[in-house]
């Protein structure tokens, strides 16, 4: 199968896909505290919501700060406030669970002790176990609660089994958004829109044993949250990550699509449809992963922008500047002066 590249090396998220998460940090907090913290996570806070990128560091720096600040271990997203500790005995709890079944079970009980607005429930089937997410009443869907609470058990569980455990399915109790592509980042598995109600489910035969964890280790979870379980580690889940990850163990000179097919072993005409059920494009994905390289090294500060403009296949700076801007809506230059 080759060298796995890890997807939170280069991987970005749409800065809609926080929108719901600022949007209720911005309720808890006075305008200046707001804009201080986006400012101390590295976050601009005038970014262009339709084009700005957003990194892992970036998520889990202001995920850190704002659960402190906030006196909120979920910042807001519930209509309860989550007080500190709470996660910290969340993980006291599944971490003696024998089994990673009985692991979602006391994931499911936890919450239901905390939250007034939904209640999870646990629904086997003769092939699987679903977590389900329950309004109680009339709700405004929080469409990052809904995907933070969903990856927090997946999170756990795969913690538990010192491996990813793999994901059957997962469903949204909202329509399609215009950053539906942002989840392949999130979940190993394709995400349907528009569900009766928000769950996330897994194979009985995946749900083995759970794995022995020390507090050394619960202590590690808790200060790397959300780092080790928010961006999902699976490369193949679709085609469009297998496609990331082929171009990201090849030089970009050398990357076309009739070379990414025959890696992949098929006909260049099957991978065109099989993104296109991915609704992607070859060339979208390429461009996705320069931007996301060309982000991550702007951050760091220790290449010219000539030297990314190179790195990243351009054949000169002026073109990477056109480019970056129609990514991001800024030029490399503006965007690394305001990190």
């Amino acid at each position: 199968m080759g060298t796995e590249i890890a997807p939170t090396l280069y991987s970005t998220v749409s800065h809609q896909f926080i929108g719901d998460w600022l949007a209720a940090l911005r309720s808890l907090c006075t305008e200046c505290e707001y804009r201080s913290l986006l400012k101390r996570a590295d976050l601009m806070p005038d970014q262009v919501p339709s084009q700005g990128r957003v990194t892992l560091d970036q998520i889990v720096s202001l995920y850190q700060l704002a659960a402190i600040e906030t006196g909120d271990e979920m910042m807001g997203l519930w209509s309860r406030p989550i007080r500190p500790r709470a996660l910290q005995h969340l993980l006291t709890s599944v971490r003696e669970a024998t089994s990673l079944a009985s692991a979602l079970f006391r994931f499911s009980t936890f919450w239901n002790l905390l939250l007034d607005d939904y209640q999870l429930g646990l629904i086997e089937t003769k092939n699987a176990l679903t977590l389900r997410l329950t309004p109680q009443g009339d709700q405004i869907t929080q469409r990052f609660g809904h995907m933070l609470i969903l990856k927090l058990a997946h999170g756990l569980l795969s913690w538990l089994a010192r491996y990813e455990v793999p994901v059957a399915e997962v469903g949204f109790a909202f329509g399609r958004p215009e950053f539906e592509e942002d989840y392949a980042v999130v979940f190993p598995t394709t995400v349907q829109f528009d569900q009766t109600a928000t769950s996330i489910s897994f194979a009985l035969d995946v749900l083995g044993t759970a794995q022995p964890r020390p507090s050394a280790d619960s202590n590690r979870f808790l200060e790397n949250a959300p780092r080790d379980w928010i961006f999902t580690r699976s490369q193949h889940h679709t085609q469009s990550l297998r496609v990331r990850t082929y171009l990201s163990q090849t030089e970009w000179g050398n990357a076309n699509l009739s070379e990414a097919a025959q890696a992949l072993h098929m006909t260049p005409r099957t991978l065109i449809r099989k993104l296109e059920a991915d609704g992607t494009t070859f060339q979208a994905i390429k461009d996705a992963l320069r931007r996301d390289i060309a982000i991550r090294h702007l951050q760091a500060g220790q290449h010219s922008v000539e030297a990314i403009a190179h790195e990243v296949g351009f054949s000169s700076a002026a073109n990477f500047h056109k480019a970056f801007q129609r990514w991001t809506g800024n030029t490399p230059s503006s965007y690394r002066r305001n990190q």
